[in-house]
């Protein structure tokens, strides 16, 4: 079987509730980032956070989500226990249609939860728990579907759990033998600052073809506050990349062109989690069906502002029926 687009990454249970600004200051919790934490302080967020809801999450997850509800073909890797949360996180993501045979962690520690808090804004604040992830290695990469996966796709946050490089770098040497593409999304600002040298190297190496990034990211990434000049060095650094600029959209970069895209026109933004997971979704979706970027680009716009809209990342409504009555031709 061929996938479209095979996703790596943190297999977590998101836990989403909302919350004041005070919240986040008497908890120190950093804004809009992904905090990593232990076990004692998740247990200590969840007895202070209100109403919860629960729902499968991680960033490359959600991508291969966002993929199969498009209509297209996914697969994911990633690490489990043979706990409930571990069962429920399967459970999801085979439901969606996704590929997942990643063998489940017998024992400790449990899957891996993350305490997501979304202020006023919509903005989401993380704080995870990695428990099982770190577990994720070599063993766990399935080398005929990264051979039969037209694009494979990593997140930054994989270069926190050691062994889980291994298994990326794997992935991309399976991948690009048998002609397929690697991606990589940067993760997040704080991310990009632990592992920059590496992320360039991916990049510069041609390990990885294709990134996302946001705005922050970019710049990070660069250690620059001029913008146009970190798009400037991305594009040199590598072969397709796709910046995303909240309500500005987004920027493409290819071949020494850069391709605006807008975003979808949105009135209520709910929650930011999974934005820029769906983007990539939208995205890659396109992608890997032959459409131009600018569409690729129009894809992932419209994916990410449908799930802003609602609480959580996987959509309730299949993007295939969107993407639709959006006027593209599937």
């Amino acid at each position: 079987m061929t996938y479209d687009v095979l996703t790596v990454g943190n297999a977590i249970v998101d836990i989403i509730a909302r919350c004041e600004e005070d919240f986040l200051l008497d908890n120190n919790i950093a804004k809009a980032a992904m905090n990593l934490i232990d076990a004692e302080r998740s247990a200590l967020l969840y007895s202070r956070m209100g109403p919860a809801i629960e729902t499968s999450g991680g960033s490359a997850g959600n991508t291969a989500a966002g993929v199969a509800s498009f209509g297209g073909k996914g697969a994911y890797f990633g690490k489990v226990s043979n706990d409930q949360l571990g069962e429920i996180f399967t459970h999801d993501m085979r439901a969606q249609g996704v590929h997942f045979q990643t063998a489940p962690l017998q024992g400790q520690p449990p899957t891996a939860t993350s305490m997501i808090f979304v202020t006023p804004d919509g903005e989401r604040s993380m704080n995870t728990y990695l428990g099982a992830c770190v577990q994720l290695g070599p063993e766990d990469v399935e080398p005929e579907t990264v051979a039969q996966s037209r694009v494979t796709y990593f997140e930054g946050y994989l270069w926190d759990p050691p062994r889980a490089k291994e298994a990326i770098l794997d992935c991309a040497r399976i991948s690009h033998a048998h002609g397929q593409e690697m991606s990589m999304t940067l993760s997040d600002s704080f991310c990009v600052d632990r592992y920059r040298g590496e992320f360039l190297d991916l990049m510069r190496s041609q390990t990885v073809d294709i990134v996302f990034a946001n705005h922050a990211e970019a710049l990070a990434l660069y250690e620059t506050s001029d913008f146009n000049m970190a798009l400037d060095l991305m594009a040199e650094d590598c072969k397709l990349a796709a910046v995303t600029m909240g309500e500005e959209g987004s920027i493409i970069l290819s071949g020494g062109r850069r391709i605006q895209v807008k975003p979808l026109k949105v009135d209520n933004v709910v929650d930011t989690t999974g934005a820029g997971d769906l983007y990539a979704s939208g995205f890659l979706f396109g992608y890997t069906h032959g459409f131009e970027l600018a569409d690729c680009g129009r894809l992932g716009s419209l994916a990410a502002g449908l799930v802003i809209q609602q609480i959580g990342p996987r959509m309730q409504k299949p993007l295939k029926q969107a993407a639709l009555e959006a006027g593209f031709i599937l």
